[in-house]
This record gives structure tokens, sequence and C-alpha cells, in this order.
């Protein structure tokens, strides 16, 4: 959670707020399948419903004020993933700053499976 004060009051914003605009940012981004998370019985990724992708999304709050945020997805196949990520890292960047005022330091994007249309 992250508190935000002025000298009207304070704002605390949750890290589910984050994770979920963070998700859906990310899914927008041409190319993306969804997002992913492992499971802990046999190590296999798993593509994630709309209803659950926060759970493939990680916010870290700073000191100063930012957050950093580390998404795992599943992109579809053939698409160039040196600009499928820059483009993610944009969006995510801009639609959880603009959302919330909160800077975003930096966001990580991690391939964890390529699926065949």
């Amino acid at each position: 959670m992250i508190e935000i004060k002025n000298e009207i009051g304070a704002i605390s914003i949750e890290s589910e707020v984050f994770t979920n605009l963070a998700g859906d940012a990310a899914t927008r981004c041409f190319g993306v399948k969804g997002m992913a998370t492992r499971s802990k019985t046999d190590g296999l990724v798993q593509l994630l419903r709309r209803e659950v992708m926060s759970r493939g999304v990680h916010v870290s709050f700073f000191e100063d004020g930012s957050v950093a945020i580390e998404l795992h997805i599943v992109v579809d196949h053939g698409v160039n993933i040196s600009a499928l990520s820059r483009s993610i890292m944009s969006e995510v960047s801009y639609k959880v700053g603009n959302a919330t005022g909160v800077p975003v330091s930096k966001v990580d994007v991690f391939i964890d499976s390529m699926v065949l249309d």
C-alpha cells in the first residue's frame, strides 16, 4: 500500500489497484495472450483468465513514493519480443502513473511462454 498526503488529507492506494491496472494495460498490448503464473506443484506456466490476471503481476513500493512493477506474460508466436516488451513497459508505466499519480520507477517484463494460434 502507498499513501499520498497533502494539505487536504491522505489517500491510500492498495497494491491490488496497481496489479489490476498493470495487468489490464499489459494484456491490451498487441501480441500479449495474457498474464502467466507458475504452478507450485509442477512448475508449469498457466495462462490466467482475465478475472485473476493480477496474479501475474508483482508490485514493489519504494521509500521515494515510486513503484516497480514485474509482469509475467504469455505472448503470441511470431511477435517481435523486443518491440513488444518496450511497448508493454511504456503502456504500463503511462497507465499506472496516469491513473494513480504515483511515479513508476521501472517495469520488468518476463515472457514465461509463447503460444501458437
